[in-house]
């Protein structure tokens, strides 16, 4: 973990590549584009500044509970995260917001699925699923039967947020949005009634690498969500309501 003067904020790195960005000055600064766009989704949620409860399945170095904890003061929020000692290394080095309400459990994010419904943040507002990045991620974190539990962390009226890292060719997101919005077979019904994606325009080429977030609800999505979301950026945004994506999985 280091400072990096340009971009005013702490990195954390495993390996070779960046996983998180922290500003401890300014916690609602979300520097990454497509934690900004989860971000904006969470802005939406329940009543402006209130208590949010959720569930951080992947946790880096907390950016996002950092940013809830900020803006929505009391939240109780839990953190799933498989590095047994990168919770302590990281709050160690970047203390969280006075008067956070954080609970950290230790493990696999499908194995503790059960832990999390039990624990500090369920039923969730917000269930946020940021832990592999395109067609390396592990298999049981991306069948119908995780994705199932996860959809049971979340209250009557929660959100789920895939952040999606892909290759050109976009495959696994194509893949992530069908098992997420599509009926399994005939008679069956969809995981989740409802599902957007937000990304940076360009990223609807196809052709280039990079993030994609899928937003799904066992509820309709409010259509106004669209405007603010395109409005809140980062820009050029694309926001894709259901029917559009639908159409533009078709083109892939």
């Amino acid at each position: 973990m280091h400072f990096d003067d340009d971009t005013e904020g702490w990195i954390l790195s495993i390996g070779d590549a960046e996983q998180s960005h922290v500003d401890l000055n300014d916690p609602r600064r979300v520097f990454y584009e497509y934690l900004r766009r989860i971000a904006n989704v969470v802005d939406l949620a329940g009543t402006p500044g209130t208590p949010l409860r959720a569930i951080h399945l992947g946790g880096g170095a907390m950016t996002l509970l950092r940013y809830i904890a900020a803006t929505r003061p009391g939240s109780p929020q839990t953190v799933v995260e498989l590095a047994r000692e990168l919770p302590d290394f990281v709050m160690g080095r970047l203390p969280l917001p006075p008067g956070s309400a954080v609970e950290v459990i230790i493990g696999d994010a499908r194995e503790e699925l059960p832990a999390a419904r039990a624990g500090l943040a369920a039923p969730a507002d917000v269930v946020v699923l940021d832990v592999f990045r395109g067609a390396d991620a592990p298999q049981h974190l991306r069948d119908r039967e995780f994705y199932a539990g996860v959809r049971d962390l979340l209250g009557p009226e929660g959100i789920l947020l895939v952040n999606v890292g892909d290759d050109p060719g976009l495959q696994f997101l194509a893949e992530q949005a069908r098992m997420l919005g599509r009926p399994a077979g005939p008679g069956s019904r969809p995981l989740f009634e409802d599902l957007w994606c937000l990304t940076e325009h360009s990223m609807l080429s196809g052709t280039q690498a990079g993030n994609l977030i899928l937003v799904a609800s066992t509820r309709q999505i409010p259509p106004e969500w669209g405007e603010a979301l395109r409005i809140a950026g980062p820009h050029p945004a694309a926001v894709l309501d259901r029917w559009e994506l639908e159409e533009w999985l078709e083109s892939l």
